[in-house]
């Protein structure tokens, strides 16, 4: 269960759609100025180096977000690229933000930052990571945690779900999730992101979540090549409840991008 650790593959193009997605998303929302609530299940480091030996021993970032920087595939004003030049002006040029540094370098000081990281390592490295951004930070069950604080104060905001499926019940476990926090808390934007693996386990689960109907509903996938010989990843989705309002045409111009590639 705490086997893996995501510095394999930070910066790989899931992570382009993902965190792209999320930058938006949370662009939109800090335009108005009700503060607003962020919240993670399964939060990792929050920081990588894509120099790092791991990285480097994939070549996934390479084939990610190195290759979308220097092709110019995402325009120069987007905010995922607004946020990595902040990161890196900080960290270091080969520095890449996981979602909660994508999230705390979005959010204003009257935002809340609610992460929750099992991995002992992992969650040091993430208390490391969002030092100065005011962030409560778990070390627990991410949908345990995710539970107690739904509905959240400020009510406003965003959960974002994305484990490692490493745990293969997470698949049937997360529609009844979903539904559960729904009901408590009917507002928040809930964006669950997961793998499309050449045996498509992700199927089900999808189904399930259509099939209640919720509301405002952006369902979103990307394929790709194989990072390496062997690897059972092709491609990845995202499934957005409530999407704010323009976020399909944000998944348009990701799709433009994944065309290019």
């Amino acid at each position: 269960m705490l086997s893996y650790q995501h510095i394999y593959h930070a910066g790989n193009l899931a992570d382009v759609q993902k965190h792209a997605l999320l930058a938006w998303v949370l662009s939109y929302l800090t335009r108005k100025d009700k503060p607003l609530t962020y919240m993670e299940t399964h939060a990792g480091r929050g920081l990588y180096h894509l120099n790092a030996a791991e990285a480097v021993k994939t070549g996934e970032a390479a084939a990610g977000i190195e290759r979308v920087v220097k092709e110019g595939l995402l325009a120069p004003d987007h905010s995922l690229l607004q946020i990595l030049r902040d990161v890196r002006k900080q960290h270091g040029a080969q520095a890449y933000p996981g979602s909660p540094l994508v999230a705390a370098n979005a959010l204003r000081a009257n935002d809340s930052l609610h992460l929750a990281e099992l991995h002992p390592q992992e969650n040091e490295a993430l208390h490391n990571a969002l030092l100065g951004h005011r962030a409560k930070i778990y070390q627990q069950d991410g949908f345990e945690v995710a539970q107690s604080l739904a509905p959240p104060t400020p009510r406003r905001g965003v959960l974002v779900i994305d484990p490692s499926y490493e745990i293969k019940s997470d698949y049937t476990k997360i529609p009844g999730f979903i539904a559960k926090i729904h009901k408590k808390w009917n507002v928040g934007v809930i964006l669950l992101w997961y793998p499309i693996l050449k045996d498509r386990p992700h199927r089900g689960m999808i189904k399930s979540l259509l099939d209640q109907g919720l509301p405002n509903v952006l369902h979103h996938e990307v394929r790709f090549p194989p990072a390496r010989e062997g690897h059972r990843m092709v491609g990845s989705g995202l499934f957005v409840v409530n999407a704010p309002f323009g976020a399909d045409q944000e998944a348009a111009r990701l799709d433009r991008l994944f065309a290019q590639l």
